[in-house]
C-alpha cells in the first residue's frame, strides 16, 4: 500500500486555507472557524497519514522508503502550518501596535 498524497498538494492546501483567512469575512458567523479548522486538518491529515503508514510498516504491509516519504511530508505540513502561524500572531501584534 502506497501513500498518494503529494506534499506539494498539502502545501497548496495550508496555503490556500490561509489565504482565505486573509480575505475579510462576508458577515458570515463562524467562517473563521471554519477557515481554521481546515488549515488544522490540512496539517493533521499528513500526520495521521504518516501514524498510519508506520502501523502498516510494523504489520509488514508497508515499505520503510514510503513510511519516510510520509513522515517527511507530515514534518514539511507542520513547519508549514507552524510558520503560517507565526506570520499570523506577527501581522496580529503589528495591528494591535498601531495607533488609531
Amino acid at each position: 500500500m502506497s501513500l498518494t498524497i503529494p506534499a506539494s498538494s498539502t502545501i497548496a492546501a495550508v496555503s490556500s486555507q490561509a489565504t482565505a483567512a486573509a480575505v475579510p469575512a462576508s458577515g458570515k458567523h463562524g467562517e473563521f472557524a471554519s477557515v481554521l479548522d481546515g488549515a488544522i486538518q490540512a496539517v493533521e491529515t499528513p500526520r495521521r497519514d504518516a501514524n498510519q503508514a508506520i502501523q502498516n510498516l510494523l504489520n509488514g504491509d508497508e515499505e520503510l522508503h514510503t513510511v519516510a516519504l510520509a513522515a517527511q511530508r507530515a514534518d514539511l505540513a507542520f513547519d508549514l502550518g507552524l510558520q503560517i502561524r507565526n506570520k499570523v500572531v506577527s501581522a496580529y501584534q503589528e495591528i494591535m501596535r498601531m495607533q488609531m
